[in-house]
């Protein structure tokens, strides 16, 4: 589920997406609809640089999930840095990724002698977090961004395609989104997930739908 916990920003340049300070809450749905947790996404802004943050806590019986990423970019809309905590039961593990986009390239460290792994990366290499950032900032100026590769330890291709318009009920409320579906491949697998994103000035996400082996579970914004 983390892994799909796909995305980051800047000044002028992102058209008012987000804003500094945001921070949304989402419940995490079984297929049959009942919460099996929450998550939350924040941002916030340094000096030319923006900070992200998603979480994750959920239970599914006798299996406890606490995931957290955060995320640095560059006033350019470019990772800086990306990490990850994550605990899946009994099983924790973390991870930074370093980007320097002047030399292309990105050290990946996996903490408890996990070692090091320099990747080559192109331009305004993009984290996972920072894609989803970026995705709605492209949003707002009325576009789809190209396929590219978005980091989340390994590079995963990442390639969108923009589905139209539609009404979707969040709690007691219907609203309006754009329905773009994600087509994410990695090193070994593919998946293919929903994302519908609200047709507001910030180009907030308001569900997200992902494909697991138990079902299709859902990530759904709390108003």
């Amino acid at each position: 589920m983390n892994l799909l916990s796909i995305f980051f920003l800047s000044l002028p340049l992102w058209s008012g997406v987000p804003t500094d300070g945001e921070s949304l809450q989402y419940t995490i749905n079984w297929p049959s609809g009942l919460s099996l947790g929450e998550g939350r996404i924040k941002a916030s802004r340094s000096g030319a640089n923006w900070s992200f943050e998603l979480q994750f806590d959920a239970a599914i019986p006798g299996f406890a999930i606490a995931d957290n990423f955060v995320s640095l970019a560059d006033a350019g809309q470019c990772s800086l840095l990306f990490e990850r905590d994550l605990q899946h039961g009994k099983r924790k593990s973390k991870e930074k990724i370093t980007f320097d986009q002047a030399a292309g390239t990105a050290v990946r460290e996996t903490q408890s002698g996990g070692g090091k792994t320099t990747l080559q990366t192109g331009s305004c290499a993009k984290d996972a977090l920072a894609f989803l950032f970026h995705l709605r900032s492209e949003l707002a100026k009325g576009r789809i961004p190209p396929p590219q590769n978005a980091y989340y330890g390994a590079p995963y291709n990442i390639r969108l395609q923009h589905k139209g318009s539609e009404r979707i009920r969040l709690g007691d409320a219907m609203e309006d989104s754009d329905k773009i579906a994600a087509t994410i491949k990695g090193p070994a697998s593919t998946i293919d997930v929903e994302l519908f994103i609200g047709k507001d000035a910030n180009r907030t996400p308001l569900l997200v739908k992902i494909p697991l082996a138990m079902g299709q579970f859902s990530l759904e914004l709390v108003r």
